[in-house]
């Protein structure tokens, strides 16, 4: 697979992939006969989330993750700040390189009402690039969670009970 366009593109692809799933959420309201969920984003990147879902009495602060099926991608970095949200939580979103079709993903968080794991326990990230004097320093509010520690979740109905409950 020539993934180019997945690297060179990545910020309009992780737009597209957030779309998709707010999207896929917003039908399966559609499908439950409630359309009850609302949706928004922030309009500043600083707590670590990218879209926030209200639904069923439930408030979730969502940092969205995306990899293609078969990436090799091990881990991701969690602000520490979604931590402090009611019900923050982190989806990681597989897709088809090719059709962009959703799934599986992988969750880490609380139940609905529940916190985020503590995260202090976790290794500190490092920034991407290095400094100019070469060295990768740490970031000290984001940690490293390994892919171990995410729950797999095969389908937008196993997301959205993981997310909102039963209700």
């Amino acid at each position: 697979m020539d993934d180019s366009k997945h690297y060179l593109n990545s910020a309009f692809r992780e737009n597209l992939i957030e779309h998709l799933l707010v999207g896929e959420l917003l039908k399966r309201s559609w499908q439950r006969g409630d359309c009850s969920i609302e949706t928004s984003r922030p309009e500043v990147d600083r707590s670590g989330y990218d879209l926030i879902a209200e639904c069923n009495g439930h408030v979730r602060h969502i940092q969205l993750k995306a990899s293609y099926r078969g990436s090799s991608t091990a881990t991701q970095k969690v602000n520490l700040s979604l931590a402090e949200k009611p019900s923050g939580c982190v989806v990681w979103v597989y897709f088809d390189p090719d059709s962009l079709e959703l799934g599986p993903f992988l969750y880490f968080g609380g139940g609905p009402g529940k916190k985020l794991p503590d995260l202090e326990s976790f290794r500190t990230a490092k920034h991407v690039k290095a400094n100019a004097q070469g060295v990768k320093t740490e970031r000290p509010n984001h940690r490293v969670v390994n892919k171990g520690q995410f729950t797999p979740i095969e389908s937008i109905e196993d997301l959205w009970h993981q997310l909102f409950g039963d209700a």
